[in-house]
């Protein structure tokens, strides 16, 4: 058995950050909260907890701390948590994602120039929920061609087109071309992130090649279940796992080569566990 592991698999540089700036505030010991789990990672969130650290879901639970330290997640958040954490008084480490913040910046200029925003993305993502706070004009979110074709967005304003940074490239082209035809006055600024994009090449590639794929990320993983549909759609034996408990392989006799991909937020000691264990048990 052949094991062909993709280069790009495994923590993406904004989640490296963010994970490495929680394990560095622990070192200082105080009250430490994350305004929603700091990745999409259930194994990276509950070893945090088991070292004290809090998950706050919501601004009525963030409004309930009399302080400590919060961290914004690599998601992002709208402005208003800012806000509300600076109104109580409490630290704030901010962790989003650098390209993240990027989408930030350019949905907050825009708005405030007028423009519409529309986010080519998955509605009640965290990060799709961050960037519509940042919005002083109606944002729109929509991620299939349905909902593209039945936007209301008003025809005698500009609109303004980004991304979910995870969001599939070639779908963004295609959603956007749609919208555009439909004769809206509109910018578009591709806000996908390289990493993302290199990594749904790459995952790509792999499954046309390989007799069976493993996708290995959070359940609650955008990005992942990307790679997933990416790999079924090349591969028939395509297996979406979150750890290594998960992998139940039933392959035909035939199979030689196995590609192992994995999302942006799964550490490389699960990648590792599942390589190890598909070299020596097949």
């Amino acid at each position: 058995m052949e094991i062909l592991l993709a280069d790009s698999a495994g923590f993406c540089f904004g989640v490296r950050r963010a994970v490495d700036t929680v394990y560095e505030q622990i070192k200082r010991k105080k009250d430490i909260y994350t305004f929603g789990p700091i990745i999409h990672n259930e194994q990276v969130v509950s070893d945090l907890e088991n070292k004290g650290v809090r998950v706050v879901e919501t601004k009525t639970e963030l409004a309930k701390l009399s302080g400590g330290t919060v961290i914004i997640r690599s998601h992002g958040v709208a402005k208003r948590i800012y806000e509300l954490i600076e109104q109580k008084g409490l630290e704030c480490v901010d962790a989003t994602c650098p390209f993240v913040k990027r989408i930030h910046r350019i949905v907050e200029e825009k708005s405030m120039q007028g423009e519409q925003i529309l986010i080519i993305g998955n509605a009640g993502h965290p990060e799709v929920e961050g960037i519509m706070g940042w919005s002083k004009t109606p944002a729109f979110v929509a991620e299939t061609r349905e909902e593209i074709e039945n936007l209301a967005c008003d025809p005698g304003k500009k609109v303004c087109i980004v991304s979910q940074t995870t969001f599939n490239y070639n779908k963004f082209k295609d959603l956007v071309e749609i919208f555009v035809k439909r004769g809206y006055d509109s910018s578009v600024v591709n806000t996908i992130c390289n990493a993302t994009e290199e990594r749904q090449t790459e995952a790509r590639e792999i499954a046309a090649k390989v007799d069976a794929m493993i996708v290995i990320g959070g359940k609650h993983s955008s990005n992942t279940r990307k790679l997933y549909d990416i790999c079924s759609r090349e591969c028939a034996h395509t297996y979406f796992i979150q750890t290594l408990d998960d992998l139940h392989l039933e392959l035909p006799k035939s199979v030689r080569l196995v590609g192992i991909t994995a999302g942006a937020s799964t550490p490389n000691k699960i990648i590792e566990e599942v390589q190890n264990y598909v070299r020596v048990n097949f």
